[in-house]
């Protein structure tokens, strides 16, 4: 395309050539002449007018308006478009499709370099090459030849099926401009233009939302129903397509609906006939299986001794043999290449770098021992000296069973291809093991992630301070963060070094060490450089579930992303470690122990995951008992860890409000190591003896940092000398002391104004200086930035300071309300807490609180998987606005429209859920009540902590449908109101939003 001048009009144009001059066959004149004809014919201001058509020595060419502004693929590389941008230039193009669809022609060929921007930022549709008359039958394409542009061609162009083209294929056109504009993606792009077919045909794209957590669902609920394989099932014409954008952009109700697990698994089995019957046959064979594992899983409450796997491996850290001490670095970070090789390798059991690295070299090593306390067959020792421009490794595969060396080999290579031998150790170590290597493994192994050996340096320093056993401050953060800065600015294409990059911010954020949306916009400029450089690879959907987690609570994206990056990253126990942190936090607490002990299968010695993950889930179900053997556990790999040691004497305070542990234990440590006691448990302590002394020493020896009580809540140190003076009646001190923090914890508030924690201190200061209304409101605020129902674990604390709130400005009706909700579901709140801490003094000798003390000496009892134990309370707690609505029965004969059904429960149910003045319990936790299964409904309301209850049915006749409904007061199983409506099909939708 041509800028020209039109002598006769003297008016500067586009012109178009075809480029195959005297080569062009009749059928590409023809197609030629079609494309300006079709595009003549339209009037519309988005539309490219054509001003000539002709041929000059053999060439086609014709001349068209010329838009300044350039094409929207190369406007949208310049700089992101903002989101609402975007969507309202969606909404002008469908629009647009929509006129020419009325004049009888299809587009084919939408994509961004068919989409022109003015001056404006307005959009101009061009290209019609690949349009044809809807009514005249194409005289041009032979029946297998594909046509458009791969990665944003409709699946039934990519087969060739021209008579299957219709008004729906440019639909889906228009959904991948809008993936393109939303995630800075195509759907699909493969290597080559057979594979993008190949991926267009036979994959679902990712969830916009997984890319962008910018996107919210419905948006992404519209991109997802334009890209649907199947044309019957996207938007019946682009003006439906334009309408509900529409509805979108006016923050009203969207006609699209998201598609159900049900519908993806037909879809796949539709797709992949033979894999699903296979896949049933093997189902049908290993439920028996199942069975037995289940049983052999169920009574194990400790790790087996029973034989290693084959093909089981432990990496052990590598030996410096080089001059220079800091080069130590580079040792451990050649151990680490190939121990990530190496898990990358579904076939093999590969244990954790946490793991191994208690096993340093220099330290006398039994192998026999080490592999029975990690559970492998074999390990890998070896070393690394480096000198100059020369680099010297050597590597051994011992048997640990048996001592016997299987292979060993030394490599005397330049230093730059240190990279090619870590992958030629892993290869050949794996091909020892003879572990099955599929083709994507092998490409993995053999795929260096950079070639500047300053910049794996550097990288390495800031894994191994990231990586450090325990928890980091806020300096190790930041130092790591300028290490992986300086490694990126070496080498642009280091792809592991931004993977780290944004782990480190998304910790600083998630930790609350900065939790500011500069922080957010940092982590998120590092993921956008791992998605341009491998936007498949599993480490980047680990980069991205981790991001999700920490910086956004999106549990359900977080943990999709967790599973994409499950399937090429096998042996990680990052990934089972946080599926189980998270299902934690949406109240699945089975599913969470089950995956943080499969996390420590792969990483035996990870004390974190020990401590913080299943020994802390057993706590806050207040299952004590079974909290002691994981902390021995951990403490028998390390023996001398203050933290595990104090947690273990804090079990009986916990649990029977016995002090004597905690103080021998922290008195034991403080003799030998004053600073390796943990702040929270130092001032626990003395604040539940009332020795208000021994506090204050405390806090001297503390310094600055800032103080945890009893959960992951940060206090100053004002605060803590407040608490300390009124336990000692000194209100004058006390006012000073919460005036100062009020101050300090202000300026955190104002920096982090949607972080309910810090919301939570503050309401607690203004309660102490009376400021009753302030500290309500800010303590309210926090339960609604953090509800239960978000998490499930954070959110309690977040009702349990409510309640302390409350109690401090004398509201003990609210505050026994909400400590009653917080005490049924799992929270860090125990009965040593509310029998000794001075925090609940002014609820002391309420019977209300004193029943609520007793209650605590009891387990939490959690009702099912899916529902928060918060739900479980008594109906007369339950608050009046609350409702489920429960699944609708399918009436119809056939048993397909029991998706419908479900659809027209889910709508209602989003309806409600918009309605801030409702309590409305998510579709997860009401679809277990299917309709055909016999209904309590009283305990169905106990289980989910509503007073209401929806149920009904839905009937669908040829063009007709019935929907019958009854809203039920549960107390007195009273029918509130009840309607039948029978309507034609197309008034579904105002059926279900009359319902609702």
């Amino acid at each position: 395309v041509y800028r020209a001048r039109q002598k006769g009009l003297n008016r500067i144009v586009a012109l178009k050539v075809i480029g195959l001059a005297h080569w062009a066959t009749e059928a590409h004149v023809k197609r030629f002449r079609l494309e300006a004809e079709a595009a003549a014919s339209l009037n519309h201001p988005c539309i490219v007018p054509i001003y000539e058509v002709g041929e000059r020595g053999g060439a086609c060419y014709f001349s068209m308006g010329l838009v300044e502004g350039g094409q929207l693929d190369a406007v949208a590389k310049r700089e992101p478009m903002p989101i609402r941008h975007a969507v309202e230039l969606i909404a002008k193009l469908a629009r647009t499709v929509h006129h020419a669809h009325e004049h009888g022609i299809l587009h084919r060929d939408i994509k961004p370099g068919n989409i022109l921007l003015d001056a404006k930022g307005e959009p101009h549709l061009t290209d019609f090459g690949l349009a044809r008359l809807v009514e005249t039958e194409s005289t041009v394409t032979r029946t297998m030849e594909v046509l458009g542009t791969p990665s944003y061609m409709a699946p039934e162009q990519a087969v060739g099926n021209n008579a299957s083209v219709t008004s729906a294929t440019d639909i889906y056109g228009l959904g991948a401009v809008l993936y393109q504009l939303l995630t800075g993606h195509a759907p699909f792009a493969g290597g080559t233009t057979y594979e993008t077919v190949r991926l267009v045909l036979d994959t679902e794209p990712r969830q916009p939302r997984l890319l962008n957590p910018k996107v919210d669902r419905d948006l992404n609920t519209i991109c997802l129903k334009c890209l649907d394989k199947d044309p019957q099932r996207r938007y019946p014409s682009a003006l439906a397509l334009a309408e509900d954008i529409e509805r979108w952009l006016k923050h009203e109700p969207i006609r699209a609906r998201r598609t159900g697990l049900v519908t993806r698994g037909r879809k796949w089995v539709r797709r992949n006939p033979s894999i699903a019957v296979m896949a049933a046959m093997l189902l049908v064979l290993a439920v028996p299986l199942g069975v037995m594992i289940w049983r052999t899983e169920s009574e194990r409450s400790a790790p087996s001794n029973a034989a290693p796997p084959e093909k089981s491996i432990a990496v052990l850290p590598f030996s410096n043999l080089s001059k220079e001490q800091e080069n130590a670095f580079f040792a451990d970070g050649v151990q680490d290449e190939i121990l990530s090789d190496l898990a990358k390798v579904a076939d093999l059991k590969v244990i954790s770098r946490t793991s191994v690295m208690p096993y340093k070299s220099g330290i006398a090593r039994n192998l026999r021992q080490i592999g029975r306390q990690l559970g492998v067959a074999h390990v890998v020792e070896g070393s690394v000296q480096r000198s100059g421009n020369r680099v010297r490794v050597n590597a051994q595969l011992i048997d640990a069973r048996t001592d016997r060396h299987l292979w060993g080999q030394t490599y005397e290579r330049d230093l730059a291809d240190v990279f090619t031998i870590q992958s030629e150790i892993a290869k050949t170590i794996a091909d020892q093991l003879q572990a099955k290597l599929s083709p994507r493994e092998e490409n993995a192994i053999q795929r260096s992630s950079t070639s500047d050996i300053s910049a794996f340096d550097l990288y390495a320093r800031a894994k191994n301070i990231l990586l450090t056993e325990g928890l980091i401050g806020k300096a190790e953060k930041l130092q790591a963060v300028d290490l992986l800065n300086r490694a990126v600015a070496r080498d642009p294409s280091f792809f592991d070094a931004y993977c780290q990059l944004a782990f480190a911010h998304d910790a600083l954020y998630f930790f609350g060490e900065d939790h500011t949306s500069a922080r957010l916009a940092l982590a998120e400029a590092a993921l956008q450089a791992a998605y341009r450089l491998r936007p498949d690879a599993g480490e980047t959907h680990l980069a991205r579930g981790q991001n999700l987690y920490w910086a956004y609570g999106d549990y359900d994206g977080a943990l999709a992303e967790l599973e994409f990056a499950r399937q090429t990253l096998p042996n990680d126990a990052r990934i089972f470690g946080l599926t189980g942190l998270i299902q934690r936090r949406q109240g699945h607490w089975e599913e969470s122990t089950q995956n943080l002990e499969r996390a420590l299968e792969l990483n035996p010695r990870d004390i974190e995951t020990l401590v913080l993950g299943v020994a802390s889930n057993y706590s806050l179900l207040r299952r004590y008992g079974e909290v002691k053997p994981w902390l021995a556990r951990a403490l028998a790999f390390e023996p001398n860890d203050a933290f595990t040691k104090v947690w273990l004497a804090y079990v009986d305070f916990d649990w029977k409000a016995d002090t004597r542990p905690l103080h021998q234990t922290i008195d034991s440590i403080r003799a030998t190591n004053p600073a390796a006691v943990p702040s929270h448990f130092g001032i626990i302590c003395p604040l539940a003896e009332r020795d208000a002394a021994a506090a204050k020493d405390t806090l001297i020896a503390f310094g600055q940092e800032p103080i945890q009580f009893t959960d992951n809540v940060l206090f100053n140190r004002p605060f803590a000398e407040g608490v300390i003076a009124r336990m000692t009646k000194d209100d004058e001190k006390a006012r000073s002391a919460f005036t100062a923090a009020r101050a300090e914890q202000e300026k955190i508030v104002q920096a982090q104004p949607n972080y309910g924690p810090a919301l939570c201190v503050l309401g607690l200061i203004d309660a102490a200086l009376g400021r009753k209304e302030e500290a309500l409101r800010e303590g309210r605020r926090a339960v609604e930035l953090l509800p239960v129902e978000k998490d499930s674990m954070n959110g309690a604390n977040m009702v349990k300071y409510l309640a302390m709130i409350a109690a401090w400005v004398g509201d003990k009706d609210l505050a026994c309300e909400q400590l009653a909700s917080v005490i049924r579901c799992p929270s860090s709140l125990s009965y040593g807490q509310l029998k000794l801490l001075p925090f609940w003094d002014p609820l002391r000798g309420d019977p209300r609180f004193e029943k609520l003390v007793e209650e605590s000496k009891q387990p939490v009892a959690l009702q099912s998987s899916t529902s928060s134990a918060l739900g479980a309370a008594d109906l007369a707690t339950a608050p009046d606005k609350s409702i489920a609505v429960l699944p609708f029965e399918n009436l119809s004969r056939d048993p397909d429209n029991a998706f419908f059904a479900d659809g027209v429960q889910d709508e209602i149910l989003t309806n409600l859920a918009k309605i801030a003045d409702l309590k409305v319990i998510s579709r997860t936790s009401v679809m277990q009540y299917k309709s055909g299964i016999a209904r309590n409904l009283r305990q169905i309301a106990r289980e989910l902590g509503v007073a209401n209850i929806l149920e009904g049915s839905a009937q669908k006749s040829g063009d007709a449908v019935r929907v019958n409904v009854q809203l039920i007061k549960v107390a007195n199983d009273s029918h509130l109101w009840a309607d039948t409506f029978d309507r034609k099909l197309t008034d579904i939708f105002s059926v279900e939003s009359e319902v609702a």
